[in-house]
């Protein structure tokens, strides 16, 4: 029987993940709100500007994304597609270095400043150990990416086709995973006055047996060990070389191949 790698955690079929920029103040709501229903956020600071009137203390940083991914957004919110390879570097390495001091991750992905990149810019990233970098450019699809250093989101949280995405998510079984990715800012909710809106989303998206709700690098991490299972090549064993639990189904039974393990047919 065939087998497919199509599962996330759990054995389910769909996963979302959130992904909010800059680091204002209004995460500290934000984040509350996502805990409160169980989703998993991803947060990318921009170092500079930590601690400046209207954006997340330091100190405070570890209590307010304990439960989330830190990530980078380059030191001063630069042009990355405007300046040299030393600058770039400089932006994401100082990046990277202060924020896991002041959050106590480790720092593997970004966000894009502007949503302005190009190739050169995401080869440059990954070589100062970036292993993901989030785009702005909505899909309004629930693929997982290609190539995660240009990871385009589903939607902004502010796109009309929202609940209407959200609807299509939950169709009935797809063969493939499906990943729905919203992005924006915390500072849109205050300055459009919709907080209500992101109630709403969490509130409807949340609680779901059928959903993992994961951060970027979760994701990507899962997806690579996807990737890295090793198969006979009567499919009837598997090898599962990495330190992630990984799922496939098999007609309609989801197996677990656990970290560092085997599944072998019986």
């Amino acid at each position: 029987m065939k087998i497919m790698p199509n599962l996330f955690p759990g054995g389910v079929k769909r996963a979302l993940t959130m992904s909010y920029d800059d680091g204002q103040e209004y995460d500290v709501r934000l984040t509350k709100i996502f805990d409160r229903y169980g989703i998993k956020g991803t947060f990318c600071l921009n170092s500079a500007t930590v601690g400046r009137e209207g954006f997340v203390s330091a100190e405070k940083i570890p209590e307010i994304y304990k439960n989330h991914e830190v990530a980078a957004h380059g030191v001063n919110h630069s042009y990355m597609n405007l300046i040299s390879s030393i600058v770039l570097a400089q932006e994401i390495m100082e990046d990277k270095r202060k924020l896991e001091r002041l959050s106590g991750q480790l720092i593997r992905g970004m966000s894009y400043p502007y949503g302005r990149y190009t190739k050169e810019v995401w080869q440059n990233a990954k070589m100062c150990g970036m292993e993901y970098s989030r785009t702005v450019n909505s899909t309004r699809d629930f693929y997982v990416p290609e190539n995660f250093m240009e990871w385009h989101p589903t939607c902004h949280h502010d796109d009309d086709n929202l609940w209407k995405l959200w609807e299509k998510f939950l169709e009935p079984d797809f063969d493939r995973p499906m990943l729905f990715y919203v992005w924006g800012h915390s500072f849109e909710f205050e300055r459009n006055h919709n907080w209500d809106r992101i109630e709403k989303f969490c509130g409807l998206a949340g609680g779901n047996t059928q959903i993992w709700y994961a951060t970027n690098i979760q994701i990507k991490e899962y997806i690579l060990a996807q990737h890295n299972l090793v198969y006979s090549a009567d499919m009837n064993l598997i090898y599962n070389p990495s330190a992630v639990d990984v799922w496939v189904s098999r007609g309609e039974e989801a197996i677990e191949i656990p970290a560092g393990g085997y599944w072998e047919e019986k």
